[in-house]
């Protein structure tokens, strides 16, 4: 399962939903508008930027929009 952390007006965001719903690729959203949500990603990977995708089948989370998408791309 894929978990985005994400915000609904980030452009990055966005250009990472776009990739994900034109491939066929869901996630968990995590919107960090929520406070709980904020912490949670700042626990998890050190800062409050986003996009942030956590694959929780291989353990890979990483950082930015380019990243992401080349990411998903090798997982099909």
């Amino acid at each position: 399962m894929y978990i985005l952390y994400y915000k609904p007006t980030c452009p990055y965001c966005i250009k990472v939903l776009n990739f994900a719903k034109d491939a066929g690729i869901e996630f968990a959203l995590k919107d960090i508008n929520d406070e709980e949500i904020r912490a949670e990603l700042v626990e998890r990977g050190g800062k409050a930027m986003v996009p942030y995708l956590v694959d929780e089948k291989s353990g890979t989370e990483m950082y930015e929009s380019d990243d992401i998408i080349a990411y998903l791309s090798t997982q099909a």
